[in-house]
């Protein structure tokens, strides 16, 4: 009866499991990592992007976003949408070719990958003649004209991927055809580039490397024209109206070719170099588009002057007396551009480029090309990050002055809307609005808007204007002066380099409540700022902090502080600085916390930690933790690459140390270690302890950084005896000690005057020395205390005062909850495993109940250096789950972690991304999107081949059937059947 019962409280439980927790990966925030390839749809008005390790992203109007991975681990090197259609065909650095849709599926689009093909030539061919080097996805949407590195183009109908040996172009039908005085007639090279006539989907230009291109008629299956430039061939562009081609070459210049021409040698009236006479680089694309009213637009990419401006990343637009060259900070990818009109044939409105490092909107239809802001995509990265810091549910009066101060930095972007618009955004309003805050290299911290599925930028803050720095050389240098040429425009936000990497934030705290920030950084300053709406000059005056506290013997050889100004700052709008505190020695500021109730600052570097009166601005308390013999942490982390070799030594030391030390005790202790195993395992199996768990072994006084701070921590607890309560600090140390210290604070009424003074109350070490990342004190009903001014505000109830209170101390290795104001042990959980797992990030999170509104319970989220999260219990702590989250090698990732109030978090998947996941069964922000396919208007329908029955069912699978399994079983079964079919109709299949 007694074992029923209890299967019958855990099956309850794991409901209730169910009902809280949930683990997924939701979305993807950022500029995806090393992209590689580019293509839009202007029906769809859906943009992809394809990257080097192998994925493909999809986004629309903001909200509307869409991933797919690879199986091969290739790059994409090219990403086509077929015209009118779902689909896209991406082709892998593998040479296969991939074909993926847009499925519906509840109500929802889905991005699937729905077939795969590698061409194969005839037997004993060269590789080369296969490998696939230019793709056209012709309009009539069946076929795809594949240009390979040995001249010959296949065609091969899709979505099925047959092959239509009996339509494909060979080097030798080409070849035959070219005029015998063409230089390059015995080499054409690999195909280049392949284009349709606008106006005529029976013909298409192939460009040969070498520069021969021919016009040839699919129908005829013959060759119309031949256009012989001689330069070697980069790209080709078709005009609107059918009755010209322009070629760009790779020494700087492109021509002009009428189609259907009878003179075919007036390549040097026709051809032009924009930026020579010196030698320049290729022009890698080039683009002309007309407008109704006026000459038309041409874009190109490169042919900058090599010897000059070889470096620069540019695009050039040209447009009646306006000339300009956009001057990016990363290498260009790919562009394209954005046309006005329900067909999209009007004229050009906005120019997007696909960068290394961001994408970039330009408007063309505002006077002066102005950039469009981008709801996505934003490159995080454009100064490395640093730190992350999360809010959850920002007040809305805070959330509209960050917004108010932000705007006013955005003038310079253009009014005009987002012109991606693609697909509709059916996921709900977020229920609340979330802030998160990064950390930069360059000082910077910059706030986004996480309420949603898009990681929007709403404000930067500066703290470099607080310091004497010098000035980064490179800022005025792409500024074009009136009459410059080539007249370069600097575009984009990406600027990776520092002035000094002093600046670099390491530590972020925002009171939502009361709008104060606290930022510290590499150099041991730590900023106090208010948020205020008007701009304001002031002198920040700097309060120096020595946590050695006069001990002899130590020299710091790390940088040095950075110099405050002495004269007044204007500071604009938003976060002003009032307040800096100077750590010396200037080592990175390892914690840091703020109450701003109390109106205190709590700060610690490797040296030890302080506090600090922002109100009054005095120092209320400093402790050195630095261990006499600790050495390291005198070098600074800028110098720590001299110590590698040191540390690696001391490591081996400590190794064979305990090698020897074991051999020693081995066989007198083994009885005794037998004796007390068989006790452990009795004890572990009467308390249900699911793990094997290793013992954990004791670590030396003597380890590197033991006095590092690694966790601070308020609140108001019972610390002298258990009928009173005061406000404390807790201070965690890397060497496993926690330090308590008792505040006391003037009357309200006298704070301004009278000094805040702190007691050392409590000091306890953990016995096996790991150190210590998280404090929290639970109330009397053995819940976290809640933040600081969130009950005065109402959205947190009171702690309970009565019941006894309950200390959390959370090392690498254990949790263990200590009993307040006596500090005895009462009960632990150990961590550490077999595995050697270790805690490296850890949060508390409110878990609301997936099916009741008013259920919910406290939880901590921990991440192991395994890449596993874990949901422990409070106040019982006790393991409830467990997912692999982060591959364990992926230790930036791992470092990088933030965990929201409510079950989320966030880390680095590459450099300029976050991957936000969820813990929460209630809690969870993911796109939900739609994308229908578009109706086709009888133009487009003119020139479009009927489908044969085989491909016809292909089709009519695809879009009626809900299971991608289905359609793939379907197109099997179809195989067989298309090859007979496509013999009889091969003839028709190009109408």
């Amino acid at each position: 009866m007694k074992r029923f019962r209890r299967h019958g409280q855990e099956s309850q439980r794991d409901k209730l499991k169910q009902e809280l927790f949930q683990f997924n990966k939701t979305v993807e925030h950022g500029f995806p990592h090393q992209p590689s390839a580019l293509s839009y749809s202007p029906t769809l008005q859906l943009l992809s992007i394809g990257t080097r390790s192998g994925a493909i992203k999809l986004y629309g109007a903001p909200g509307v976003e869409f991933m797919g991975l690879h199986d091969e681990n290739a790059a994409v090197t090219q990403v086509h949408f077929l015209p009118h259609q779902v689909e896209l065909v991406t082709l892998l650095d593998d040479n296969s070719l991939h074909m993926w849709t847009l499925k519906a599926h509840k109500g929802l689009s889905e991005l699937l990958e729905i077939g795969r093909f590698t061409l194969t030539g005839p037997p004993g061919a060269l590789p080369s003649v296969t490998r696939v080097t230019a793709v056209l996805a012709h309009s009539s949407g069946e076929l795809l004209l594949l240009g390979t590195e040995g001249g010959h183009v296949f065609i091969v109908e899709v979505p099925g991927f047959r092959e239509l040996e009996e339509r494909n172009i060979s080097l030798d039908q080409v070849a035959s055809s070219v005029p015998e005085d063409y230089i390059g007639r015995r080499n054409l090279e690999h195909v280049e580039a392949l284009q349709e006539n606008p106006v005529n989907p029976n013909q298409i230009v192939i460009g040969y490397g070498r520069g021969l291109m021919v016009i040839w008629d699919l129908e005829k299956q013959c060759a119309l024209q031949h256009i012989p430039a001689t330069q070697q061939l980069e790209s080709v562009w078709w005009t609107e109206d059918g009755g010209y081609i322009l070629s760009s070459h790779s020494d700087g210049s492109y021509c002009r070719w009428m189609v259907g021409g009878e003179d075919e040698n007036e390549e040097e009236e026709k051809s032009d170099i924009p930026y020579g006479h010196f030698p320049c680089k290729a022009i890698s694309k080039i683009v002309q588009l007309p407008t109704e009213e006026g000459p038309p637009f041409l874009l190109f990419s490169g042919g900058m002057p090599r010897a000059s401006y070889g470096d620069r990343h540019c695009i050039t637009v040209i447009h009646s007396k306006t000339h300009i060259a956009l001057d990016f900070t990363s290498r260009i990818i790919d562009f394209f551009v954005i046309r006005d009109g329900p067909q999209h044939t009007g004229d050009p409105s906005a120019l997007v480029v696909l960068v290394e490092e961001e994408l970039v909107v330009i408007d063309l239809q505002t006077e002066g090309w102005p950039v469009i802001q981008t709801p996505y995509l934003v490159p995080l990265h454009s100064s490395a990050i640093t730190c992350s810091h999360h809010v959850s549910a920002i007040p809305l009066k805070l959330w509209e002055r960050v917004t108010a101060a932000g705007d006013l930095q955005k003038t310079h972007y253009s009014k005009k809307p987002w012109p991606i618009t693609g697909g509709q955004n059916l996921a709900p309003d977020p229920p609340q609005r979330d802030l998160l805050l990064t950390g930069h290299e360059d000082g910077t911290v910059r706030f986004w808007d996480a309420s949603g599925v898009c990681l929007y930028p709403m404000y930067k803050l500066s703290t470099a204007g607080v310091f004497h720095t010098d000035a980064d050389p490179n800022d005025n240098m792409n500024q074009g002066t009136e009459g410059e040429w080539p007249p370069f425009r600097k575009v984009g936000c990406f600027d990776p380099y520092s002035d000094d990497p002093r600046l670099g934030v390491q530590k972020i705290h925002l009171c939502k409540y009361s709008g104060y920030l606290t930022v510290a950084g590499t150099a041991g300053q730590i900023l106090v700022l208010e948020l205020n709406d008007e701009a304001a000059e002031q002198t920040v005056e700097a309060k120096v902090v020595d946590l050695l506290q006069g001990q002899e013997g130590f020299r710091w050889k790390g940088h040095t502080r950075l110099d405050v100004r002495e004269e007044p700052v204007l500071f604009p709008p938003g976060f002003q600085p009032f307040a800096l505190v100077q750590c010396q020695p200037p080592a990175v500021v390892t914690a840091l916390t703020l109450h701003s109730e109390w109106k205190l600052v709590a700060f610690g570097t490797s040296h030890g930690f302080g506090l600090y009166d922002y109100q009054q601005k005095n120092n209320v308390l400093i402790k050195c933790t630095l261990n006499p013999s600790d050495q390291l942490a005198m070098e600074g982390p800028l110098s720590r690459v001299k110590s590698i070799k040191k540390s690696l030594r001391q490591s081996f030391r400590r190794i064979r140390r305990s090698r020897v030390s074991l051999r020693k005790h081995h066989v007198n202790n083994a009885a005794k270690l037998q004796e007390a195993n068989a006790r452990l395992e009795a004890e572990l199996a009467e308390m249900e302890l699911a793990p094997v768990q290793r013992k954990i072994e004791a670590r030396s006084s003597d380890d590197s950084f033991t006095g590092l701070v690694r966790t601070l921590y308020f609140a108001d607890t019972f610390l002298s005896d258990s009928s009173h309560n005061s406000p404390s600090l807790w201070a965690g140390t890397n060497g496993g000690c926690v330090f308590a210290y008792m505040l006391r604070l003037p009357p309200v009424e006298n704070r301004a005057d009278e000094p805040v003074t702190a007691q050392q109350a409590k000091e306890i070490q953990l016995m096996h020395r790991a150190p210590v990342v998280g404090i929290a004190v639970l109330d009397g009903h053995g819940a976290p205390l809640p933040e600081p001014l969130e009950v005065a505000h109402d959205l947190a109830r009171s702690p309970d005062m009565h019941g006894s209170h309950h200390l959390l101390v959370i090392s690498e290795e254990q949790f263990k909850v200590f009993t307040l104001p006596k500090v005895s042990a009462k009960m632990k959980l150990k961590l550490t495993a077999t595995d050697g797992s270790r805690v490296r990030r850890v949060g508390v999170a409110w878990f609301g109940s997936s099916r009741s509104e008013d259920y919910g319970e406290s939880g901590l989220v921990v991440l192991t250096n395994q890449g596993d999260l874990h949901v422990v219990s409070l106040p019982a702590v006790k393991m409830q789950v467990q997912y692999p989250c982060i591959r364990r090698e992926d230790v930036s990732g791992i470092a990088s972690c933030v965990f929201t109030k409510h079950g989320q978090g966030f880390y680095l998947i590459s450099p300029s991304e976050f991957e936000r996941f969820s813990l929460s069964a209630r809690y969870l922000v993911e796109p939900r999107c739609l994308v229908e396919v578009p109706l086709r208007s009888g133009s487009s329908n003119q020139h479009r081949p009927q489908p044969d029955g085989a491909s016809s069912a292909l089709r009519n699978a695809r879009q009626d059937s809900e299971d991608a399994e289905v359609l793939q079983e379907i197109q099997k079964s179809l195989e067989g059947d298309q090859s007979s079919f496509l013999e009889n109709n091969v003839k028709s299949a190009v109408a």
